[in-house]
């Protein structure tokens, strides 16, 4: 087992920078030296920080980089800005181009793996600035139909209570969400959480979140885009799936196991909906087994 200290979260920010792209300040964490490039998309409600477990190995072997889609994290969170998946995939690609990123792996989770898709079903249309050259899904609800999005998710994508519902969550709710979806509720720890949920916070962060929250509905309309690159695509791909999620559930994988033609699924047994942080060691030496 590989233990290091867990930074804080303003310590976090240190490890990264911001990039300009289209008038708005995205947050990069952007470290290793090799050659080959893994690009990494996070998940819903956090930020690049629940990578902090698997930075260091990742980066002995890969230059890896993540960064806070908007409205979540250290990034900013416009009002004005339509919060949907198709356009994080549009910065996604532009800031990545500007890191002169030309091919790479990408490896995203949850919220991440409908950027991925939709970055896919980009490629199939011939907009391809970037090769992709291996993909990793996790514990995602690409599959939205066999999913089950919590009560809280349900509530903040609703078009009239939303915004209200983003304004009355508070730490202890987000707590209590968090420990839901964890096959073990104290694989992270109350501290961090909290740390998790002030950056959430940061810059007014609730007052968008009913919006960013209505990503669920776009899985559903964009579901024939979206499985439909998935369906054609001769990418390998790995699917490293946490078992207990009660989310993004093992249906889901199991569908996307058989419609992805180059696909392996891997189970991690025991874990919940955030493998990186709950089964740190687990989850990095399965992404790098299926990469090598």
């Amino acid at each position: 087992m590989n233990i290091i200290q867990r930074p804080s979260v303003l310590d976090w920010e240190k490890e990264g920078n911001y990039i300009e792209v289209n008038g708005q300040q995205l947050f990069v964490i952007d470290q290793g030296n090799s050659k080959e490039t893994l690009l990494i998309l996070h998940g819903y409600p956090t930020f690049s920080y629940d990578y902090w477990k698997v930075l260091p190995r990742l980066t002995e072997h890969y230059r890896v980089i993540i960064h806070d889609h908007l409205g979540f994290g250290y990034s900013d969170k416009p009002d004005k800005y339509s919060y949907s998946l198709v356009e994080q995939a549009d910065y996604a690609l532009a800031l990545w181009q500007k890191l002169g990123v030309k091919e790479a792996i990408l490896l995203a989770h949850d919220y991440g793996t409908s950027v991925a898709t939709e970055l896919l079903a980009k490629s199939g249309f011939g907009y391809n600035p970037i090769k992709f050259k291996q993909l990793i899904l996790c514990n995602g609800s690409v599959h939205i139909e066999l999913a089950k999005p919590r009560l809280i998710q349900k509530l903040l994508k609703n078009k009239r209570i939303g915004k209200y519902v983003a304004q009355l969550s508070n730490s202890s709710i987000f707590i209590r969400n968090m420990k839901k979806i964890l096959a073990d509720p104290n694989s992270i720890s109350k501290e961090e959480l909290l740390e998790m949920w002030d950056l959430l916070d940061k810059r007014n962060g609730r007052k968008n979140f009913h919006k960013i929250s209505r990503y669920i509905d776009e899985r559903y309309k964009y579901w024939h885009r979206w499985i439909g690159a998935l369906e054609k695509t001769t990418i390998p791909t790995g699917l490293i799936w946490g078992t207990e999620d009660p989310v993004a559930l093992k249906a889901v994988a199991e569908q996307l196991h058989a419609e992805i033609p180059n696909s392996e699924l891997v189970w991690l047994e025991g874990v919940g909906h955030y493998p990186m942080l709950e089964a740190a060691d687990t989850w990095c030496d399965e992404v790098l087994r299926f990469l090598n």
